[in-house]
């Protein structure tokens, strides 16, 4: 096999609506974009790209999905926050969502992460624009 190699800051970042569904715009804006940095998916491998969510000010995205292969999350940038908005997860954090593991996770300020994926990504159950908790 060929090995793959991309220069992410050559590549722009395009809609995730194909993998999010229109729920990955917001008022004419996107709340998930992407770079796909590998995709075998075809020759029965994984697929692995960097993701960034982009909440409208004041407000926080709600991601609910169902792992359908390993995923692996390293966050890059920003990070993920509990309902009232409170940061819980950094630059350098890293998860392991194993296949069939449903989760979640709540996106105050721009983030940018890589997804890899051993096999097809999550199932995405439910994204959303809501108001923090008081």
């Amino acid at each position: 096999m060929k090995a793959i190699s991309v220069r992410t800051p050559d590549t722009k970042w395009t809609s995730a609506a194909s993998v999010f569904g229109e729920r990955a715009i917001n008022n004419g804006k996107p709340l998930v974009q992407y770079k796909i940095l590998s995709d075998r998916r075809s020759e029965g491998g994984g697929i692995a790209y960097m993701l960034k969510f982009s909440p409208p000010a004041g407000k926080l995205i709600k991601l609910v999905a169902v792992a359908q292969s390993d995923e692996h999350v390293y966050v890059l940038e920003g990070g993920y926050c509990n309902r009232a908005g409170e940061q819980l997860r950094f630059p350098g954090d890293y998860a392991l969502n194993p296949e069939g593991h449903p989760h979640s996770a709540f996106i105050g300020v721009e983030t940018v992460g890589i997804a890899v994926y051993a096999g097809e990504p999550d199932k995405v159950v439910e994204l959303e624009v809501i108001d923090p908790i008081a």
